[in-house]
């Protein structure tokens, strides 16, 4: 059995200010998109669906889909603002998409093997993709499911602040909390040197700088689907007029751990992730992937 890889790219990309999946950041005009399948072929993927907005179809097939013919199957699956919104809510009033966690249910009909889930946009590096792959491939237990979780120190933009599932681990390595925290940043402090917070309405909280955040780097079973159906059916339905509201995927694993219908191993990785938030991100993720090429850690030429 070879895993499916989702890749969650129907993004709107506001702080960017452009459809990011596809910006050039490699030496020869690789997109971030390139060096995650290039390192999930290599960690014995089978296939990968892109999950993006319609009108970004042409787009994807044409950068993706000669390069990966004879490498990996592709598909692509379409997150429209009315996929599985239950009737109750009516004609839909949004304009951007509900999040990572709808999004992940689009591809419901796309894959029927255990499968991961990145983001378009981030960096992780091929140890996460064998780590997540080796555990899809051997894990029978089909209410276990995974993630990697990087150090929160790692995974910051010195551009501004980003949003991160913060995570709390339990002795045995499992997940017992995640909370998506939307603005985490570094403070400068006066007397005791920066420090990592999150701000939230109430003010600021202090992060230890290795507290484990999800980087949106999942592994689930397809048993998910139907509990992922049903958790989002109720979101929608109590968000009706809320079209800002997104359903993330740390909601959806935060509600599988409270109802033990499900459970998250943990692995925790020491990498630094890069990736874009904001086009000011762009030049350090085209020195970063540039001296992972003068490294060797990638060839001159990923395809």
């Amino acid at each position: 059995m070879q895993p499916t890889l989702l890749i969650l790219a129907a993004g709107m990309g506001s702080r960017y200010g452009g459809v990011k999946q596809l910006d050039q950041f490699g030496p020869h005009g690789e997109t971030i998109i390139d060096y995650s399948l290039f390192d999930a072929i290599r960690a014995g993927f089978g296939k990968v669906v892109f999950i993006i907005r319609e009108e970004l179809r042409s787009d994807f097939e044409e950068v993706f889909g000669a390069k990966l013919a004879g490498k990996i199957e592709v598909d692509y699956a379409i997150q429209a603002l009315d996929s599985y919104v239950p009737a109750e809510v009516g004609e839909v009033q949004r304009t951007k998409p509900w999040g990572t966690g709808h999004a992940m249910l689009c591809a419901k009909n796309h894959t029927d093997t255990p499968f991961a889930v990145i983001n378009a946009d981030d960096f992780y590096g091929l140890e996460a993709f064998q780590l997540i792959g080796d555990f899809l491939r051997t894990d029978t237990d089909d209410n276990l499911h995974a993630m990697v979780g990087y150090e929160v120190k790692n995974t910051l933009s010195e551009n501004g602040s980003v949003s991160r599932g913060v995570c709390a681990v339990d002795a045995y390595g499992h997940l017992t909390s995640v909370i998506e925290r939307t603005k985490i940043y570094e403070q400068e402090g006066a007397t005791e040197g920066n420090r990592i917070v999150f701000e939230e309405s109430d003010g600021v909280t202090p992060l230890e700088p290795d507290t484990p955040v999800s980087m949106n780097f999942w592994g689930f079973k397809p048993s998910v689907f139907p509990l992922l159906e049903h958790q989002f059916e109720s979101y929608a339905i109590a968000n009706i007029n809320s079209p800002k509201a997104e359903f993330y995927i740390p909601t959806v694993m935060t509600t599988l751990i409270q109802t033990e219908t499900g459970r998250c191993k943990v692995f925790r990785s020491k990498s630094a992730w890069f990736g874009v938030t904001y086009p000011e991100d762009k030049p350090t993720v085209q020195a970063a992937f540039r001296q992972l090429h003068d490294s060797g850690a990638y060839p001159d030429k990923l395809w």
